[in-house]
C-alpha cells in the first residue's frame, strides 16, 4: 500500500515529495524474496546490510537505480497496520492502479510520524475530507500516545483540527 507524501498528495493537498513510502505486510522470512523481486525491477538496497537494518527498524531502505528515487518500505506488523491494509482501496491515477489507505488511516500515520510536513499533510487531508471519521483517528492516537508515553501525538492532532475549524 502506498503511504506517505504520495498518498497525502493524492488524497489531500498535492505537494512535492522526494521518495515513495509503502507499507507491506510480509513475515520476516519473506523479506529476502522481496529484495530479490525488487532487484529484478532495478530496485536495490541503498544501505549496506539492508536486511539487518530492517530487522532492527522494520524499514527496508531501497532506491530505484534508473531514476534514483528512494523507496522506503515499512514492514508492517502492528494490528493497526494490518487493519489499515485490509481497509485500503485501489485508486487509479493516470492509468496506474495503486493501493492507498483510507483517509482516516493515513491521518493516524501522519499524526504518528509527527514531522512538520506530516502536520501540514493532516491539514490538507482534513480540508479534502471534511467528513473524515475523527473519532476513529482519535481512538488510535490515544492508544499510540498511551503506549509510547507521547501525549503530543493526540494533542498536536487536536491543535491541527482546531486550527482548521478556526479558519474563516
Amino acid at each position: 500500500m502506498v503511504i506517505g507524501g504520495v498518498a497525502a498528495s493524492l488524497l489531500g493537498r498535492p505537494r512535492l515529495t522526494q521518495d515513495i513510502d509503502a507499507l507491506v505486510l510480509l513475515p520476516e522470512s519473506g523479506w529476502p524474496d522481496l529484495l530479490a523481486a525488487a532487484d529484478r525491477h532495478g530496485i536495490v538496497p541503498r544501505i549496506a546490510d539492508a536486511l539487518g537494518f530492517a530487522r532492527r527498524s522494520r524499514m527496508l531502505l531501497l532506491t530505484h537505480s534508473a531514476s534514483a528515487i528512494d523507496i522506503d518500505v515499512s514492514l508492517g506488523g502492528l494490528a493497526f497496520e494490518e487493519q489499515a491494509v485490509a481497509r485500503s482501496q485501489i485508486h487509479e491515477v493516470g492509468g496506474i492502479k495503486m493501493q492507498l489507505p483510507r483517509v482516516e488511516d493515513l491521518l493516524v500515520m501522519k499524526a504518528f510520524a509527527h514531522r512538520p510536513k506530516d502536520m501540514d499533510d493532516i491539514d490538507g487531508l482534513l480540508n479534502a475530507h471534511p467528513n473524515a471519521d475523527l473519532e476513529f483517528v482519535r481512538k488510535w492516537l490515544r492508544e499510540f500516545s498511551a503506549a509510547l508515553s507521547r501525549p503530543d501525538l493526540l494533542e498536536d492532532f487536536e491543535k491541527t483540527v482546531a486550527r482548521r475549524h478556526a479558519k474563516p
